[in-house]
């Protein structure tokens, strides 16, 4: 019979790329995992990695092990959710991801909701980005993500996971006041050519899709002002060093000096709840529903 915690360490070597990155998935050393492995494949008695640079890929062995032990984990997730329903009371964990404008507005109050309705259930949160939540999911770090689609960014939802669209967004064009366009009902994002912008910080998904959606419009952008903040983002706007894209999500009260207004083209993207569909237990369900009512609330529910 193969050891569970050595098949568990290679699938973490298959699902994130290299020993180092699985070791901090499953919170071990490196060479934690490498005994894992090692055993591993003495009990096997055929090569499961063979080096690749400076680091190592999993052999054909060691891909079709890995897939199986998938398949093996993805069993025993259905096992723990049928058993979960039998209790009476909602219980265990539930760690939660979301994208930062929905963790302003949204998760505070869905967590409390679920709190008030559960007592016993432990929950936890982490704020990121889709292409850290979603991977988090998969790899069974997280068990309910809100994650986002844009028009101009769409997110591809991998397989094993459910999801439900729960909110329509769109983001805003934040203006100085004095902008010559300020008193516009719609300003073309063409005619902002010139500026400087303020967005996320490189290499996150806002700031790929700022980017993006610019460069669609016939111009590079020129990002000046990089600040993992919509609210301090707007602040730039205030001063008059920058022109953002905003999203309603986030729920940013425009200081005075700044105009918040409609974009052409308008700038949409779709929230979704997802979750691994082998993994429907009573208390990610209960974050499901809870999470639903929250942004069934402010309006704007995705059909």
């Amino acid at each position: 019979m193969l050891n569970l915690e050595r098949l568990r360490a290679l699938h973490a070597v298959a699902e994130n790329g290299s020993v180092a990155a699985a070791a901090r998935t499953l919170h071990v050393t490196p060479s934690g995992i490498s005994q894992q492995l090692n055993k591993l494949e003495r009990e096997v008695g055929v090569p499961l990695l063979e080096p690749q640079g400076r680091g190592v890929r999993l052999t054909e062995a060691g891909r079709i092990l890995a897939r199986r032990t998938a398949e093996v984990l993805s069993t025993l997730a259905q096992a723990e959710a049928e058993i979960a329903s039998l209790q009476s009371e909602v219980t265990g964990r539930v760690r939660i991801g979301a994208l930062v404008s929905p963790s302003r507005t949204v998760l505070p109050r869905a967590i409390a909701e679920i709190r008030h309705a559960h007592p016993q259930l432990e929950i936890t949160f982490n704020e990121g980005e889709s292409e850290e939540l979603l991977p988090a999911l998969i790899r069974r770090d997280l068990d309910v993500v809100v994650v986002d689609s844009w028009s101009t960014l769409p997110v591809e939802l991998p397989d094993g996971v459910s999801f439900t669209p729960v909110y329509d967004d769109v983001a805003l064009l934040a203006l100085p006041a004095s902008h010559p366009l300020a008193e516009n009902k719609v300003v073309a994002l063409s005619e902002l050519s010139e500026h400087a912008w303020a967005t996320w910080t490189r290499g996150t998904d806002f700031h790929t899709f700022t980017v993006r959606t610019l460069r669609a419009q016939g111009f590079d952008p020129r990002i000046e002002y990089e600040v993992a903040e919509f609210p301090t983002q707007v602040e730039f706007v205030a001063q008059g060093l920058a022109v953002a894209l905003i999203p309603r999500l986030a729920r940013v009260v425009p200081p005075e000096g700044v105009r918040m207004l409609d974009t052409l083209p308008p700038l949409g993207r779709d929230i979704y709840l997802a979750w691994r569909t082998d993994s429907e237990r009573p208390a990610v369900l209960a974050a499901i529903e809870a999470l639903r009512r929250q942004f069934d609330s402010l309006g704007d529910k995705k059909n």
